[in-house]
């Protein structure tokens, strides 16, 4: 009966909206709204929140604040990051209040929530009461739901409107949505921009932290970041430079709440980045291999132009890709043209599948691969594409393993199963005579 009712009731329906704001108001109040007694910093966009949310709480725990977390892939309530078993940016919001209250008893005084489109319009980040709001970047996603990308960023603003005209905006320049939350008040804003080349449309902005002598390794990436007059060398221990943007944001974050910009960058040299985020494998195999939470378009192209920078001209890019089910089918072929765009070899496989026929899922993903332009691969079954992938590649060559990231179960049409896919990629190079 519930669920009839449910499907009968609009996703945006003002009735569905106006039980979820209720919902968070009675869970704030079950728990004593205790986002008053924290500092809270929110942070949404398409890509890169978690990485920017965990850089923002390392930097924080260095200068002495001890600071709790929410996000996509864990949770640390001030004892220790623990997986966030729902797989969702923003959870229910008993489990967040709960979370906040227990953060405070165990000494925390900084709490880093990401904000995810869907749970802004749900309400679950309702009395939180941010001091900083920003925003990474928005691309293509979550158009099954939001319907247009405009009302997808109208949408992710509502966190700036949280603030209520106080507190600080930390908005990036190059991104489109720029001009649209420059517009809502608040008592202070930062600007930061990869590059100080920004966008023709918005000419007199002040961009006040910006990127240059941009460069990425295998292991690591460096950039000159630029406030005012001052420059400050960031050095990173993990690979890509768009987690120098994610560091340049994270950093703007921390300028707003008072902690100097070669404070942070210092901070900074010794994070090791976050699980499943473009993490290392290395069992002593005479190629590179990545587990990466690639699952939009946009981060597939961010990973593989790391990985292309990375190899040069000495070896391939190899991707193995794969899309959830019951989510944005639009972006199913997109992510199969990116990769045989930009990989040498493509892999498409399973994923999660949230109810969806899985094999369904992977048709639209193969649809989008141009066979012509690279060599490409059906393979169903997850485990045996991980095992074809790290038997086909070759000394020098670079190979990604795309869309479950530090999770430790999959969800499949029969339920949840145990699957934590950097322990399965090293298995198969054990198998493989790899034993570092």
């Amino acid at each position: 009966m519930i669920g009839t009712l449910k499907s009968l009731i609009g996703q945006r329906s003002s009735i569905r909206l106006g039980y979820h704001a209720l919902k968070a108001f009675v869970a704030a109040l079950r728990y004593g709204f205790p986002a008053r007694s924290l500092k809270v910093i929110g942070i949404t966009g398409t890509d890169g929140k978690t990485t920017t949310a965990s850089m923002v709480a390392h930097i924080l725990s260095k200068s002495g604040r001890k600071t709790g977390i929410a996000s996509t892939a864990f949770f640390d309530d001030g004892t220790g990051a623990k997986e966030n078993p729902s797989h969702l940016t923003s959870i229910s919001p008993f489990v967040l209040q709960k979370l906040l209250r227990t953060m405070i008893r165990n000494g925390c005084t900084h709490a880093v929530l990401e904000a995810s489109s869907h749970g802004l319009v749900q309400h679950r980040l309702d009395w939180t009461f941010p001091d900083v709001a920003a925003v990474t970047n928005t691309a293509l996603e979550h158009l099954d739901y939001h319907g247009t990308m405009e009302q997808y960023r109208r949408d992710k603003g509502k966190l700036f409107e949280m603030l209520h005209g106080k507190g600080t905006k930390v908005l990036n320049a190059n991104d489109e949505t720029y001009a649209l939350y420059s517009a809502i008040p608040s008592s202070n804003t930062l600007v930061w921009s990869p590059t100080h080349q920004t966008q023709k449309t918005h000419p007199t902005q002040e961009t006040h932290l910006w990127l240059s002598d941009i460069h990425s390794t295998a292991t690591s990436s460096e950039a000159a970041v630029h406030l005012q007059s001052a420059i400050c060398n960031l050095q990173l221990c993990i690979p890509g430079t768009y987690n120098l943007e994610n560091a340049l944001c994270a950093t703007s974050i921390c300028l707003a709440l008072g902690i100097p910009v070669e404070k942070s960058v210092n901070a900074l040299k010794n994070f090791s980045g976050i699980p499943g985020r473009l993490e290392r494998i290395d069992c002593g195999q005479p190629f590179s291999a990545y587990v990466d939470f690639s699952v939009s378009p946009q981060s597939y192209e961010k990973a593989l132009e790391t990985l292309r920078s990375i190899v040069g001209d000495s070896g391939r890019v190899m991707v193995m890709c794969s899309s959830c089910g019951n989510r944005m089918r639009e972006k199913r072929p997109q992510i199969g043209a990116i990769c045989s765009k930009l990989a040498d070899v493509v892999i498409a496989t399973e994923d999660e599948t949230y109810g969806e026929d899985p094999h369904a899922v992977l048709d639209e993903v193969w649809a989008g691969i141009d066979q012509k332009a690279c060599e490409a691969h059906k393979i169903f079954d997850r485990r045996d594409a991980i095992r074809f992938a790290l038997t086909e590649a070759k000394p020098g060559d670079a190979v990604v393993f795309c869309g479950m990231g530090p999770f430790t179960t999959m969800t499949k049409l029969e339920g949840r199963i145990p699957w934590d896919e950097r322990k399965i990629v090293r298995e198969e190079l054990r198998k493989l005579g790899y034993h570092k």
